[in-house]
């Protein structure tokens, strides 16, 4: 007797586009969304874009967050209750989408994203990632009402955010194969479609990655629109495998080892290269990751990440240690394993 079920959460409305920053109010409306919003931001965000939100409510609390922590998404708690909040607007980048997300699922409120940065796949997700000591936690929340991508903001907004969001965004690649590799070996559940969308999001950028560059809005519009995909992919699978496997294991590594030497993009990415061999072997697709990172101005090597060879030799060979997600690193690598793997690939 069939006996399986799954509740697939997603965004209402998605918008993406020039100048939609100042449809929030509409989207909201459309949502029947009533009350008072809390809108949570951070300093840059508010300045290039806070007032043009504000203006379309006529009552609105503001707070601004500094970090991403577990202790600011008990300040926005305390600042949604204080405020009588109905539903919380996300604006900004990581941090504030991914404390709002927290913070509205607490509190069991809706919450509206507005990125302002193409610098990672949270933007739609209904999961968040807060770092708490060398530790980075992946935590399960309801996924946004509303996505407003405006791709003028996010054209604007630092490059190396876009290259990092480029960069997470192609290493699905790795991610699937990992996700299959455990089907095969550990029975993990699967889903195809999400496994086919996620795979199909990188290919995307991967096959324009030429035709992606800085101050170019339809660049944004590119990288928008396959975040957007790669959300909806692991909203689909109730899971982050859609979009996580050892490339982000060594990312979340280095995370501990080397704290805030880079973007968590650009590390998924570089990880993608040595995960991708480990897959193929030296023929494989590792050299398409590379050169897509390349064509878009990521880092392909540690010194690109600013870290040096024995902290890549370092994670890898530690990576598996992270989670209990098996990929292709489960048990781990030789440290002569892994020094082969970043020498050939050029890593190292």
């Amino acid at each position: 007797m069939f006996g399986k079920s799954t509740w697939i959460k997603l965004p209402r409305n998605v918008l993406v586009g020039h100048g939609v920053v100042d449809q929030v109010g509409a989207a909201v409306e459309e949502l029947s969304l009533a009350g008072r919003p809390l809108l949570v931001t951070s300093p840059s965000p508010d300045d290039i874009a806070g007032d043009r939100v504000r203006d379309q409510f006529d009552d609105v609390a503001t707070t601004t967050v500094s970090d991403a922590s577990f202790s600011a998404v008990g300040e926005v708690i305390e600042a949604a209750e204080a405020a009588e909040a109905t539903f919380l607007v996300a604006l900004g980048g990581g941090k504030p989408i991914d404390i709002s997300k927290m913070a509205a699922d607490e509190l069991g409120l809706g919450f509206v994203s507005v990125p302002t940065a193409a610098s990672h796949d949270g933007i739609v997700s209904g999961r968040s990632s807060i770092p708490e000591g060398d530790t980075r936690h992946s935590v399960a929340a309801d996924p946004p009402l509303a996505v407003i991508a405006d791709t003028e903001l996010m054209a604007n907004a630092p490059w190396e955010l876009t290259t990092a969001g480029c960069a997470d965004i192609i290493s699905n690649y790795t991610a699937v194969k990992d996700w299959r590799l455990a089907r095969r070996l550990k029975n993990v559940e699967y889903s195809e479609y999400a496994g086919a969308l996620s795979e199909m999001t990188a290919e995307m950028l991967v096959d324009n990655a030429g035709s992606i560059k800085q101050g170019l809005e339809e660049s944004a519009w590119i990288v928008s629109k396959a975040l957007v995909s790669s959300g909806v992919a692991m909203s689909i699978a109730d899971s982050s495998r859609p979009a996580s496997g050892a490339e982000h294991l060594f990312s979340h590594q280095l995370d501990r080892i080397a704290p805030g030497e880079a973007l968590h993009g650009h590390q998924v990415g570089v990880g993608s290269i040595m995960t991708e061999y480990l897959h193929t072997g030296e023929k494989g697709a590792w050299r398409d990751i590379r050169d897509a990172l390349r064509a878009i101005g990521a880092p392909t090597t540690a010194a690109g990440l600013g870290i040096d060879d024995e902290t890549v030799v370092q994670a890898l060979t530690t990576a598996h240690e992270i989670r209990d997600r098996y990929t292709i690193l489960a048990g781990g690598v030789s440290e002569e394993a892994a020094r082969e793997v970043a020498s050939f690939t050029g890593v190292v």
